[in-house]
């Protein structure tokens, strides 16, 4: 099948600059190696940008038969460039022009990275999430909030901008912080002290559960993960334990937890979930991150090379179970 692993490397290939533009930065080591994995499936690649000559690329290497049928998919890596809801753009441009994808829809692209919306979604399902407020302005009230909190930016990832403030003070600082280098509301919420799991999911109407994945704080004064964590620029970085040691009944507690939070916030093929479980055992989803990133380092990574894959079956896996999912909604795609 030809598949096109589609990233956003070069921010470029825009017509005008508008909007926030996208603070994150993705190597592209990563997306290279998830073309050589697909390559070693036996797919024939191509990997290009998620820009605004997107469709004009896919339609000269994939081109529809004569009965307008996609002849391949996108492998869907894609973190956009600029604006409101970015994650969302490029699967918007594939389904205006009928290009089958993996990963979420743009709906559930534009939900998992809204940390507000998620928490209200799963809490309404009856799923336990840390006591939260949106805060537009320092001044604005943390109402009841219990110090110390967690204030981070509404819709960033990889922790830019997360801080742990302990005092009203601190958080009138750090919510004016996050307002003006991120032009966004801020997030605060409730700091729950404790073991931090991920879970790692694949698959869509069956879902597979990986195994868990704790992260080691060791001695740490600090138990978060930050961006300099996340980026390996932090001295003695948290490790991780997989399979975490649970118990039966926690495990299975988080799992179903997993698979409710995935459904309510409209993942599809894969995901993975952050969990924080307090000092009497109760846990809490911190957030949930419907396109996890796929880098060799990852706790995705660990948890389904634990599970038995290698990088290679496990590309391909996510690429056959969205392959899965098109087919079965009708939309026929050549192998």
């Amino acid at each position: 099948m030809r598949v096109a692993v589609v990233r956003n490397h070069d921010h470029g290939g825009v017509i005008n600059r508008f909007g926030q533009p996208c603070p994150e930065e993705y190597g592209h080591e990563t997306a290279e190696n998830v073309v050589a994995a697909l390559q070693e499936g036996g797919h024939e690649t191509l990997l290009c940008e998620g820009d605004k000559s997107l469709l004009a690329t896919l339609e000269r290497f994939m081109p529809p038969d004569s009965q307008a049928r996609p002849s391949g998919m996108v492998f869907n890596m894609a973190g956009g460039i600029q604006g409101q809801s970015r994650y969302s753009h490029v699967p918007a441009m594939l389904e205006m022009a009928g290009i089958p994808y993996t990963g979420p829809s743009p709906l559930g692209l534009a939900l998992a990275p809204d940390k507000v919306v998620t928490k209200m979604l799963i809490r309404d399902c009856g799923v336990p999430t840390p006591n939260f407020r949106v805060m537009r302005r320092g001044t604005d009230s943390p109402g009841d909030l219990h110090f110390p909190v967690i204030a981070k930016p509404r819709y960033e990832s990889m922790s830019l901008g997360l801080q742990l403030v302990n005092e009203p003070l601190q958080l009138e600082q750090a919510v004016e912080r996050i307002v003006t280098q991120y032009a966004q509301d801020a997030l605060v919420e409730e700091y729950i002290d404790g073991r931090e799991i991920c879970v790692a999911l694949l698959g869509n109407e069956n879902l597979e559960v990986l195994p868990l994945v704790e992260r080691d704080f060791g001695d740490r004064d600090t138990r978060l993960i930050t961006w300099e964590d996340k980026n390996h620029m932090a001295d003695g970085a948290p490790g991780r334990i997989c399979p975490a040691q649970v118990a039966s009944d926690l495990a299975k507690v988080l799992r179903d937890i997993s698979v409710e939070t995935f459904r309510a916030c409209q993942c599809r093929d894969f995901a993975r979930l952050d969990f924080r479980i307090d000092r009497s055992g109760q846990p809490y989803v911190l957030e949930i991150n419907s396109s996890p990133e796929l880098s060799l380092h990852t706790s995705y990574i660990l948890a389904a090379t634990t599970a038995g894959y290698s990088f290679s079956s496990l590309v391909n896996r996510i690429l056959d179970v969205a392959h899965m999912r098109c087919s079965e909604i009708g939309i026929p795609v050549a192998l």
